[in-house]
Formats: C-alpha cells, structure tokens, sequence
C-alpha cells in the first residue's frame, strides 16, 4: 500500500487536544503550519506513554550534551485548529533524537498491515506502508508539547479513590465495592 507521510519540520503548532466531553472525549495530535493542519486521533493512554517518554528522552539528552532543560515552559493552551479532520487513528508510535539536527522526532503511525510492516516502517523513509505523521521539534517545543499534555490528560474524570477508574458524575460499578455502585463525590 502506497504510504502518505505528513511531515512538519519545527511546526508552528504540535500540541494534544481533544474534542467533546469528559468521559466521551476524542484525543488528538494535532500538526499545523501555515495553512497546513493535519489531526490523527489517538488514545488518552497513547498520550500519557508519549509524555513520559519524551520527558525521559529529553532528560536522557540533556544528561549526554551537559546542556540544561529551560525551568520555565509556556504550553500552548489555545483550542485545536480548525478544521479538526481525523486523517487516521493512531496504532504505533516511535520517538527518536536526531543527533545531526538536535530536533526530538516524534511519529504517530496508522494501523499496519502486519507487525512486522509497523515495525519496518516506523521512522523510515519508505514508499510503503501505513500512513504516518512525523513531526520534529526542537527542546523548547517538545517541553511545550509535554506541559500541555499533562494538562489535556489531566483535565479528564477523576479517579475513583478504590479502583483508580475514572468517575462519572453519576459514579460508576467499582470492583472494590463487589459490584456495588460508588457514587461520585466532585467537589465544587
């Protein structure tokens, strides 16, 4: 299958966002630059992995270049660009630091036909294989993107105090109670 690759160098734009409400939300990844915005969907648990990855990658980096991390970081918190058109929905990712240009290089895949395709095709230059946006950023941005992802991430349900899923208003069946339901207490 003929590979569509959306590539943004130092985008003006890379953030995480999400469309709907808590609890029904859709979590993206969003590139944009100019008139150029390209959005995929990906899961909150997707997001969480790639901001702890990245914040160990970038430590990792800064450790080996004996060059420190900015202590104060300015996320982005406008809503995503519109038109937020799903290009596809993310199955694989790869982080990778780019020694040549000190740029983070992150890229979001869609389903592959294969593992072994996924696993070939992941930060490669290939004609073949599943759809992918590879995004690369510099230190400041990357920090930026993993600000505001905690934020996205953690704007969500709170966790039930016993089992640690999420509660919806109206609580939810908690394992720990025995299938008992456990009312929600939000307070305002």
């Amino acid at each position: 299958m003929s590979r569509q690759l959306f590539f943004f160098d130092q985008p003006r734009r890379f953030v995480v966002g999400t469309v709907g409400q808590p609890g029904e939300r859709v979590f993206f990844l969003q590139a944009s630059d100019g008139a150029r915005v390209v959005s995929v969907a990906l899961e909150k648990a997707q997001v969480t992995v790639l901001t702890e990855r990245m914040e160990q990658l970038l430590a990792e980096v800064a450790t080996q270049s004996g060059l420190p991390l900015p202590d104060e970081v300015t996320p982005d918190t406008e809503p995503l660009d519109n038109p937020v058109d799903e290009e596809f929905r993310v199955a694989a990712m790869g982080l990778a630091y780019d020694a040549d240009t000190g740029l983070i290089v992150i890229e979001a895949q869609a389903e592959a036909d294969s593992t072994e395709t996924a696993e070939a095709t992941l930060l490669e230059d290939t004609d073949e294989g599943p759809d992918a946006l590879r995004v690369q950023l510099a230190h400041q941005a990357a920090l930026e993107f993993i600000e505001r992802a905690r934020r996205v991430v953690a704007a969500g349900r709170p966790p039930c105090p016993l089992c640690h899923q999420p509660l919806d208003a109206a609580g939810h069946v908690c394992p720990r109670h025995n299938g008992y339901r456990r009312q929600a207490r939000i307070d305002v």
